[in-house]
């Protein structure tokens, strides 16, 4: 089998030159190329020379267009903002779409299912596979235990985080409240400021640390009446990231057009 070709838009940030390594390593993958934005002082570096793995001819580029044109699989790991343009690009070539930008809205999940009808859009907001075992233990428990366990969620990540609660975190909170049977919407609790008053029974909580260079912690509480259960995941590197999307993009090779989680790459049941 040939390799796949493998792009990264958003190439010279922490998460880009970690998936260009990544990339370097696995069996049945080749670098396609790597962008950034316009005027980026990376653009024309050799991409292999950035990520730290020896020169690989390939020139940092400022065309997406052009990436997704070329390769058989883009990672993204940018912005909201970028992920509208790539979405669209992913739609027009038909080019296999792995997602793990945080933060996103109602307009980017329009733009990732529009990309789905043309062809395979893997989207997590953690791509680790710890992190998508946690879930499903999550909604389980959740399922399991009466409502008088008081759910809280608490997540750590470094100090350039730009965005909170984490996608993770957020993710978690709808494994929680789907265990209930509701809607996160409904019962999140993201703010506590002030005389808030005794807690709104069935609310989901959320706490938001920032601080050195964590990867990112996170922890679901079900506080009960003398007991207390905690379920938690650590990562220790960034790498755990940058493996789950190389991975789901060699598991989109010759899946269908469709929209895809990491539940679907690691076998999981729905």
């Amino acid at each position: 089998m040939e390799s796949m070709g493998i792009g990264i838009v958003g190439c010279a940030g922490r998460m880009g030159r970690m998936v260009a390594r990544v990339v370097e390593e696995t069996d049945l993958c080749a670098l396609a190329g790597g962008t950034e934005y316009q005027g980026a002082p990376v653009i024309g570096q050799d991409l292999g020379e950035l990520a730290g793995i020896g020169a690989k001819g390939l020139a940092v580029g400022d065309d997406p267009a052009a990436l997704f044109a070329a390769a058989d699989a883009v990672i993204d790991f940018t912005t909201p903002a970028a992920l509208l343009v790539h979405a669209g690009l992913a739609k027009a070539t038909k080019t296999v779409y792995v997602a793990g930008t945080t933060g996103l809205g109602g307009e980017h999940e329009a733009a990732l299912t529009a990309a789905a009808a043309e062809t395979a859009v893997m989207q997590a907001a953690n791509m680790s596979l710890g992190v998508n075992l946690l879930l499903a233990l999550v909604a389980q428990v959740s399922a399991a235990l009466s409502p008088d366990y008081d759910i809280e969620i608490l997540e750590m990540h470094h100090r350039h985080k730009v965005d909170a609660p984490s996608g993770t975190a957020l993710a978690l909170g709808r494994a929680a409240a789907a265990g209930r049977g509701v809607e996160l919407e409904a019962v999140a609790q993201k703010v506590r400021d002030g005389v808030t008053g005794p807690r709104r029974p069935g609310d989901i909580g959320f706490a938001t640390l920032r601080g050195g260079d964590a990867a990112g912690e996170h922890s679901v509480i079900f506080a009960g009446e003398g007991e207390r259960l905690e379920l938690t995941h650590k990562a220790g590197t960034r790498e755990i990231f940058a493996r789950g999307a190389v991975r789901a993009a060699l598991w989109c090779r010759g899946q269908p057009a469709g929209r895809y989680t990491m539940r679907d790459v690691l076998g999981l049941e729905r």
